[in-house]
Formats: C-alpha cells, sequence, structure tokens
C-alpha cells in the first residue's frame, strides 16, 4: 500500500469517526467517479491538480460511473454504503472537503447536490424492461 493510500485511509478512518453515516467504500468510489468525470470532462491537455467540477457535473459522472462499473446493482450497493440519494453524496464530498481532501470554490455547498436525481430511476430503470414481459398460456392437448 502506497503512502497516498495509507493516508486516504487515515482521513476516512478519522472522517468516519465523526461521520458514521457512510460505509467506507462510498468515499472510495467518490474518489473514483471523481476522476472519472474529470476525464470525461477535460482532454488530457487540460487536466491539471486543480481542476473544478461542480456538484451537478459530479452527479452525472457519478451515475455514468456506477452504471459502468455495477449495472443494475449500484443502486443496491449505494443502499449498503449507506447512500440513498445525492444529497447523501454531497454529504461525503463536503466530509472530503472538511478534511483538505478535495477542495472547493467559494460557491460550492452541500446545496449543489439537492437537485440531483432519484436513484431508482438513475440505477434502476436502464435495466429494467423495455416492454412488458407477456406470457403465453400454455397449450393443453
Amino acid at each position: 500500500m502506497d503512502l497516498a493510500q495509507r493516508d486516504f485511509n487515515t482521513i476516512i478512518k478519522a472522517i468516519q469517526d465523526q461521520d458514521g453515516r457512510y460505509q467506507r467504500p462510498a468515499y472510495y468510489f467518490l474518489r473514483q467517479a471523481l476522476d472519472y468525470t474529470i476525464k470525461q470532462n477535460y482532454s488530457d491537455s487540460e487536466l491539471s491538480s486543480s481542476q473544478h467540477i461542480s456538484g451537478q457535473e459530479l452527479l452525472e459522472g457519478i451515475r455514468s460511473y456506477a452504471l459502468e462499473e455495477y449495472g443494475p446493482m449500484a443502486y443496491f450497493l449505494f443502499k449498503n454504503w449507506g447512500v440513498h440519494s445525492c444529497s447523501d453524496f454531497g454529504n461525503i464530498v463536503f466530509n472530503l472537503v472538511d478534511s483538505h481532501v478535495l477542495g472547493k470554490t467559494d460557491t460550492d455547498s452541500p446545496e449543489d447536490f439537492k437537485e440531483g436525481y432519484d436513484f431508482k430511476k438513475a440505477f434502476l430503470t436502464p435495466f429494467a424492461p423495455k416492454s412488458p414481459v407477456t406470457q403465453k398460456k400454455p397449450r393443453l392437448y
């Protein structure tokens, strides 16, 4: 385990000591989803350590990344991790901001995550059957 990973583990432990609402994997997922979102929004030549992503951009990146990585299980994993809404992701982000893992601008706030999406629609609907399943009645001879 490298130093940066060990430090992140220590930070997450400290966050969870103060705010135990979210399981450790939720923080790791958010960190990966942030990297994914930055790569989706910026070309390699634009990448720097200080790129800013808005709350809404991050929520869209979270949705896309979760669907790619976990498919229909994303919804259930999030529930298991204590993440039930977009606001929960905002809380996780600001726990990381308060711990100096992430930065923010003067206009960023947890409120940026309140107008997100419905989790069931975002994570289950893409996998629902497109048309109702019809069953044929068995033929009796």
